[in-house]
């Protein structure tokens, strides 16, 4: 008799949705008691979805989610450094990660956003170490010790 496709992957749906919950709320928890940094921002939620719902795709991996928030967070500081805040500084931002992580092969969509959060937020380059950075290589490490718990 064969299975249907949500008892077939429910294990794996169940492990997909656990291991973000728990990467999730560690950020959160940093952030809540962290009081002199930024932890969480909202892409690292869509990194998540890729790293544990489809680990296997190129846009999730490592060397992606890594590369893909660094080189897209430092589009929107520099773009915000040279021209400011406005709906162009905000388009060119994005252009500049998308041009980047495309000659680098580090497209990663959920870093897309860090271009914006820098610009309307007048970030510095702090922000690209801390959360991007930390925050990222947090997901990666904890991505990979946990797919590899799961075999998965």
């Amino acid at each position: 008799m064969k299975k249907n496709f949500l008892s077939e992957n429910f294990k794996n749906i169940l492990i997909s949705a656990i291991g973000a919950f728990t990467c999730m709320f560690l950020i959160a928890y940093f952030n809540s008691i962290d009081k002199t940094n930024l932890w969480l921002i909202p892409p690292f939620g869509a990194s998540l979805v890729l790293v544990m719902a489809v680990h296997d795709s190129p846009l999730a991996s490592a060397r992606n989610v890594f590369f893909g928030h660094i080189l897209s967070a430092s589009s929107g500081v520099i773009v915000f450094y040279f021209i400011g805040e406005s709906p162009v500084a905000i388009a060119l931002g994005l252009a500049l990660a998308i041009i980047l992580m495309m000659i680098s092969k580090t497209v990663h969509p959920p870093a897309g956003a860090n271009p914006i959060i820098a610009i309307l937020g007048a970030k510095t380059f702090d922000f690209v170490i801390m959360p991007v950075a930390i925050g990222a290589s947090f997901i990666v490490i904890f991505a990979w010790i946990y797919n590899k718990i799961w075999k998965r």
